[in-house]
């Protein structure tokens, strides 16, 4: 099957958080968005039949879910990273921002500190201080419009704040890294040599461009199996988002007991029936639809990359090896953070992720969701043309 991803969607009076929300949050009403990370693409038809038939028997009562359901994801896994997981590591859950809450409260407690690397996607920082945590920052060093991991940084504020936890992102969001095989294990080395635990945040792992691969963190060496929680979603693959599901493994025995009663500990129980039903039609059945999806965003990259070049002098791509969102460098318009946030607001009529939302180090840099139509796309690309004029 060819599936269609050009058909534009009215997303409006859907309740949409991308598209309804705007004047609630101070942007005009008629803004193109490119903002939060779900796609302006329909779900895999397969998908959406397993849905329908679960809406047409008509009751949804408390729903878990058999044997059947794990062997699916430990197939899809396997099958995409070669990562062998056991169904005791799998725990259930209503989202990765949830998860990595939950790990927060697990593993450390009140005032300890927990270690990431901005700009990164914002959620850490929030659930962090949120939690009455001590956010520690290790910034990612950004060189030649490319960023790299700073080892001597990382290892020196380990010590110095006797960090608890460390959340990492991979792949990256929003610059873009798939970190290779030789960064993950020199940063899981210094993390074992000073007993800090690793959240594995690969909602993304799905989305890798040619020439790069992503590497499942706790599946580089044995001694990181049983320190990681890795967490993984259908969400961003299949455009699920708002089903809620997500999968959590936990190697060790002691660990996943402690993160359970933590989600025990909020009342929670069981994943919403249509997400369980989504989620198994998916790995079952997505295959192919995601490998054309990745072939458009593939290409959707490259128009932006050709526009930027040729369009947007003085704006540089930062150049992605995966996820479908991409990050911008506006730094050589000389404008303030606020000066460019109003120029693409209200002369471009865009509303992006505005880059500080990452960390101070996201100042002057937006981020743009190229998950969408190619016309949408064509569309934001030359309204940037505005802020150059």
């Amino acid at each position: 099957m060819n599936y269609n991803f050009d058909k534009i969607i009215d997303r409006k009076n859907t309740n949409s958080l991308k598209y309804d929300f705007a004047v609630e949050r101070g942007k005009p009403a008629n803004i193109l968005p490119l903002w939060v990370a779900d796609m302006d693409v329909m779900a895999a038809p397969e998908i959406i039949a397993a849905i329908t038939a679960g809406c047409q028997h008509g009751i949804f009562g408390y729903s878990d879910v058999k044997r059947d359901y794990f062997l699916t994801i430990a197939k899809w896994l396997d099958e995409s990273f070669n990562w062998k997981v056991q169904e005791d590591w799998l725990i259930k859950a209503p989202g990765v921002v949830f998860s990595i809450a939950m790990a927060i409260r697990a593993f450390t407690n009140p005032g300890d500190s927990i270690l990431i690397q901005r700009p990164v996607y914002y959620p850490f920082s929030l659930t962090i201080e949120d939690n009455d945590r001590r956010l520690v920052n290790s910034p990612l060093i950004y060189k030649n419009f490319h960023y790299e991991m700073d080892y001597t940084d990382f290892e020196e504020k380990i010590i110095q704040n006797n960090i608890k936890l460390f959340l990492l992102c991979s792949p990256h969001n929003p610059v873009g890294r798939v970190w290779t095989k030789e960064e993950l294990i020199r940063i899981g080395d210094i993390c074992l040599k000073h007993d800090v635990l690793i959240l594995a945040d690969e909602i993304h792992h799905e989305f890798v461009y040619s020439g790069h691969k992503h590497h499942v963190f706790a599946d580089l060496k044995p001694e990181y199996l049983n320190r990681t929680i890795t967490c993984t979603a259908p969400s961003k693959t299949f455009n699920l988002a708002g089903l809620q599901v997500s999968h959590i493994f936990i190697a060790d025995q002691t660990l996943r007991k402690k993160f359970k009663k933590e989600i025990d500990k909020t009342g929670y129980c069981e994943l919403n029936s249509l997400g369980l039903i989504a989620a198994k039609a998916a790995y079952e059945h997505g295959r192919d639809w995601l490998n054309q999806l990745k072939v458009y965003l593939a290409e959707n990259l490259r128009l932006s990359r050709d526009f930027i070049e040729k369009e947007l002098p003085g704006v540089r791509l930062v150049e992605p090896e995966g996820t479908y969102l991409i990050w911008l460098d506006f730094s050589a318009l000389g404008l303030s953070p606020e000066e460019l946030d109003q120029k693409i607001i209200h002369k471009a009529g865009l509303w992006l992720d505005r880059g500080p939302m990452f960390g101070p180090e996201g100042a002057n840099f937006q981020r743009i969701n190229i998950a969408c139509p190619r016309a949408t796309l064509t569309q934001a690309l030359q309204n940037l043309k505005n802020i150059l004029e």
